[in-house]
């Protein structure tokens, strides 16, 4: 008998080839859509019907069952709020690792298994064996980063089947199979708004915030921000601060609202060669200190050598052998052993 396969399918053609290749292995696919995020904010109107209406479409052209979870209280608990409750605290939070690891690879995963699935399936660009999480063979859409905080229990019931090929042939293969998301373009911004800035999100939330001082490196009053909940390190735009060399934002303190930046790039509080981080997550066993891996301090960076420095239950700290600039605090750095991912933490900080 069949194994079964419950595959998220958002609408887009990852997870629309992800289930075609599943069917074509024998595999009895099921499609599931996550409804997850529906409102619509100001001057956007959130895609989901549209993105709900290419999955079910697409699983009509497979001949698969279709169904729709509505997870859309728990995700607001879970991503949305914490998202919100992080910007509150001057953070910069990552919701797509918060909704892999509490959605996708959790709520997901248990719903699936108890509607009687063997096994989920997702269009992430990554590769898994025995538990063991590695980066997608194409390094330009690897999503390792993002899933760093997925459990080795869920990875053991789940199939990445677009883990092995690049953007490019995910379309080809999609195009000779005709399905109708094979030129879709991929979602871009905020997991769960599309392409809202994070700022109209949190004006939208928040409302409007309390003006404040933007203070240069000598202390010197340069200009006036509008929230500083708004701004992250290493922020160049958006600062409103005319004339001469560009700004960056280096720190910011919320209690008393103030934003400060610098006009040099190699400006110390720029630049960390340690990271602090909280509340670590090992898919299997954790690192080694004193010994060498690649670390990332967010997605599209490249990876460093580093050392690990100190490792407790609760923390941990790392060394990078190169400089990494605008480290912030509230984002991940995620621990690699060649390709291999073994987990990472919470930035705390970087110095």
């Amino acid at each position: 008998m069949a194994r079964k396969v419950f595959v998220g399918m958002s609408g887009g053609v990852d997870s629309s080839l992800s289930a075609a290749l599943l069917k074509e292995q024998g595999y009895d696919v099921v499609g599931v859509y996550m409804k997850n995020w529906t409102r619509d904010l100001p001057g956007f109107v959130c895609p989901w019907k549209e993105d709900y209406r290419d999955a079910k479409t697409v699983a009509v052209q497979l001949g698969i069952p279709f169904k729709v979870f509505d997870f859309e209280t728990e995700y607001r608990q879970a991503v949305v709020d914490y998202m919100i409750d992080g910007y509150k605290q001057g953070l910069t939070p990552n919701p797509d690792i918060m909704c892999n690891q509490e959605i996708k690879f959790k709520l997901f995963l248990e719903t699936a298994l108890k509607q009687g699935a063997d096994m989920i399936a997702t269009g992430h660009y990554v590769r898994t064996k025995d538990g063991r999480l590695y980066k997608g063979k194409d390094d330009n859409k690897d999503q390792s980063y993002f899933l760093y905080r997925v459990s080795a229990d869920a990875l053991k019931h789940t199939l990445f089947p677009v883990g092995e090929l690049s953007k490019d042939r995910v379309r080809a293969e999609a195009a000779q199979r005709q399905l109708i998301t094979a030129t879709k373009r991929d979602s871009q911004g905020i997991c769960f708004v599309g392409e809202v800035g994070i700022k109209q999100f949190l004006l939208n939330e928040l409302g409007e915030q309390l003006p404040g001082k933007i203070i240069d490196q000598s202390g010197r009053e340069v200009g006036v921000h509008d929230g500083a909940i708004f701004y992250t390190i290493g922020q160049r735009h958006g600062l409103n601060v005319g004339g001469g060399l560009p700004y960056y934002v280096i720190d910011k303190n919320m209690h008393k609202n103030i934003v400060y930046v610098t006009t040099d790039i190699n400006d110390v509080k720029l630049w960390s060669s340690k990271v602090d981080l909280v509340n670590p997550w090992w898919i299997n066993a954790p690192p080694e200190t004193g010994k060498n891996y690649l670390v990332k301090t967010r997605y599209r960076s490249t990876s460093v050598e580093s050392t690990v420095l100190s490792l407790t239950n609760n923390s941990l700290s790392i060394h990078l052998s190169e400089e990494v600039r605008a480290v912030s605090p509230g984002q991940s750095a995620v621990i690699y052993d060649q390709d291999q991912v073994l987990g990472g933490g919470i930035i705390l900080r970087g110095e």
